[in-house]
């Protein structure tokens, strides 16, 4: 048991791409677009967070290895019912990035919600519609440095 040893492993490129969305109201998309959300803009601060999380992965998941990264990037698209997340991450390393995309798309999206929970909470302060879903990997690289 514990972290794996990469030691044998060649260093190589490698890439990541993970997605998955938040579904909101209606509304709450609307007010994001226009930008009317009292914290300031969701998007940006989960741009700013997911780059954050991916950076501090080996810090949150205890077998995995501390990377040096050479680009994290996050991508948003509005839909009238959810947004989605896109994390691209990327490094040159012994061992694979994927789960740094995921910690990266994962926070961006409880980012969101943190930033407006406030519109999606009904009469009883809960969440009946709000959810996260559909954290995957999408795309996975291995080259050659």
């Amino acid at each position: 048991m514990g972290m794996v040893d990469v030691s044998s492993k060649a260093v190589i490129s490698r890439e990541a791409e993970a997605a998955g969305a938040i579904v909101l109201s209606p509304e709450t998309i609307e007010r994001i677009r226009r930008g009317e959300i009292k914290k300031g803009d969701p998007l940006l601060v989960a741009e700013v967070a997911g780059m954050n999380a991916a950076k501090q992965t080996h810090l949150l998941i205890p077998h995995c290895h501390q990377i040096p990264l050479e680009a994290v990037r996050l991508s948003f698209e509005l839909s009238e019912r959810h947004i989605e997340v896109r994390g691209h991450v990327r490094a040159t390393a012994k061992t694979g990035v994927e789960m740094e995309a995921l910690v990266a798309v994962s926070i961006a999206l409880c980012t969101i919600w943190d930033m407006v929970k406030y519109l999606e909470k009904d009469t009883g302060g809960q969440y009946p519609a709000t959810r996260i879903q559909d954290v995957r990997v999408v795309r996975k690289v291995k080259g050659h440095a």
